[in-house]
C-alpha cells in the first residue's frame, strides 16, 4: 500500500515530544520528515538519558525513539547566517514548516511565520505552544504535566479530596495526545490547501488540548452554581451497577461496562450463573436495580470475588456485553486483541528490537510500522546533498561548525 501521506515533506525545528511527536505520526503515515537539530547539543529530549530520566534498553532510548520514528535529522546551526540561508533552501522545498519554539525565539532566529512565508509562500506554519498564541501567557513555555495536565483541571479531577497534593500525570500523557491533534489538523490544512490554494498558520496548544480532553467537566463547572466540585465516587451510590469494577477471588478486577443495561441483565445473570436473579424484584428493571443500587452492587460483589481474574476472563468471552480485564501494562504487551490488530510492533533500532505502539490509526487494513528515530545529524549530508550542495560546500559549512 501507498502510505497516505507519501510525498510529503516537513521541516521540523522542534524539541522534546509535544511537536515532534505529530511529526513522528507523519513520518509514520509516509511523509519525509526533516529535523533539524543544533549541532552541537541536538534535540535536548536526548539529554534526558544522561539526566536519568529516561530507560535504556540495551543502549537505546526508547523514548526518543518512540517520539522521533522515522524522520531524518540534520545537524544544523539556523542561528548561523549561512545555517539559516540553508534552512531557507529547506523551507523552500517543504509543505509543511512545524515548530514549537516561543515566540520571541521564533523572532530572534528569523523563522515566524512572514519569515517562513517569505521563503516559501505556499507552506502551512504549524505552531504547538503551552498556553496558545495569544493572551498574557502567549510567550510562556511549559510541558505537558503543568499546560495540559494541572492548568486544566485535569489535576485536580483525578486527585483525591484527601490528598497531600495534586495528583501527577504520565511521562508526555498530554504530549502524545497533542501531538496527534497536531498530525490530523495538518491533514485538514493539506486538504484545504489542496482544494483552495491557501495554506494554514495551524495553533495548538497543550492547555487547549487538555481542555478539550475533560471538555464535559469544564463545561459542567461553567454551568453549574456550585462550579462543579471535584467528583466524589461512591460505588455503592452508583445509579447503575453494571459500570463498575468488581473484584475477583485473587485480588484482580473485572469491569462491567454497560451503558445499556436493561439490554444485558438477563444474559449477565445466565452468565455468571445466577439466572434466576434476572427476575430478582430488586434487580429485574433498570429502575428496580437504582432503586437497589447498593444491595445489587453487594451482591455482584459476592458473585465476582467467588472466582479468579482468569475464570472470569473464560465465563465472560462469549458474553456479549461490554466488560473489561483491568490490566497492567505488562499484560497488554500479551494481550491477544492487540497482537491481532498489530497494535504493538516490533522495531530494529541499531540490532536491538524494542516493541514500539504504532499511531492509532490503520489505513486500508494495513498494519503502522514505525521506524527507529534518527541519529544526531545522520541524514545530514544526504538531505543537503539532495537539496543541490555540492560536498565542497557541505564541507565548508561543517569547517565553520555550521553542520555537524
Amino acid at each position: 500500500m501507498t502510505p497516505p501521506l507519501a510525498g510529503l515533506r516537513v521541516l521540523e525545528v522542534a524539541s522534546h515530544v509535544f511537536v515532534p511527536i505529530s511529526g513522528g505520526v507523519l513520518a509514520e503515515w509516509g511523509a519525509e520528515v526533516i529535523k533539524i537539530e543544533h549541532p552541537e547539543t541536538g534535540d535536548p529530549y536526548r539529554g534526558l538519558v544522561t539526566a536519568g530520566l529516561h530507560k535504556l534498553h540495551h543502549g537505546v532510548d526508547t523514548a526518543f525513539h518512540g517520539a522521533n520514528r522515522g524522520k531524518k535529522s540534520v545537524a544544523l546551526d539556523i542561528k548561523h547566517p549561512d545555517g539559516r540561508a540553508v534552512l531557507s533552501r529547506l523551507v523552500a522545498e517543504c509543505d509543511v514548516f512545524v515548530t514549537n519554539l516561543r515566540a520571541d525565539t521564533r523572532r530572534r532566529l528569523r523563522i515566524d511565520v512572514d519569515d517562513i512565508r517569505a521563503d516559501n509562500p505556499s507552506v502551512i506554519y504549524v505552531r504547538g505552544t503551552a498556553f496558545g498564541p495569544q493572551g498574557p501567557d502567549a510567550g510562556r513555555g511549559g510541558y505537558d504535566a503543568g499546560a495540559y495536565w494541572l492548568r486544566t483541571g485535569m489535576g485536580h479531577l483525578f486527585s483525591p479530596p484527601d490528598a497531600a497534593w495534586p495528583t501527577g500525570s504520565r511521562p508526555a500523557f498530554g504530549d502524545v495526545v497533542g501531538g496527534f491533534t497536531i498530525a490530523g489538523a495538518i491533514c485538514a490544512a493539506l486538504y484545504k490547501r489542496a482544494a483552495t490554494g491557501e495554506p494554514s498558520v495551524v495553533d495548538v496548544s497543550l492547555l487547549g488540548t487538555g481542555m478539550w480532553q475533560i471538555q464535559m467537566d469544564i463545561v459542567h463547572a461553567a454551568l453549574e452554581a456550585d462550579g462543579a466540585p471535584r467528583p466524589t465516587v461512591d460505588r455503592y451510590n452508583m445509579p447503575n451497577p453494571l459500570m463498575l469494577p468488581y473484584r475477583t477471588a485473587d485480588d484482580r478486577w473485572i469491569a462491567l461496562q454497560m451503558l445499556s443495561p436493561e439490554r444485558y441483565w438477563p444474559d449477565l445473570c445466565r452468565a455468571i450463573g445466577e439466572p434466576e436473579m434476572a427476575n430478582d424484584p430488586r434487580f429485574r428493571d433498570i429502575e428496580a436495580r437504582r432503586e437497589n443500587r447498593r444491595e445489587c452492587v453487594q451482591w455482584l460483589e459476592k458473585v465476582f470475588a467467588a472466582r479468579t481474574f482468569d475464570e472470569w476472563r473464560r465465563v465472560l468471552a462469549d458474553f456479549e456485553g461490554e466488560w473489561v480485564p483491568v490490566q497492567s501494562p505488562r499484560e497488554v504487551i500479551d494481550d491477544a486483541q492487540v497482537a491481532a490488530n498489530g497494535y504493538l510492533v516490533p522495531v530494529d533500532v541499531d540490532g536491538v528490537t524494542v516493541p514500539m505502539v504504532p499511531a492509532p490509526a490503520q489505513f486500508d487494513g494495513c498494519v503502522g510500522r514505525p521506524t527507529r528515530g534518527p541519529e544526531h545529524g545522520e541524514h545530514t549530508e544526504t538531505v543537503l546533498l539532495d537539496l543541490g550542495l555540492t560536498w565542497e560546500e557541505i564541507g565548508d559549512l561543517k569547517a565553520r561548525d555550521v553542520l555537524l
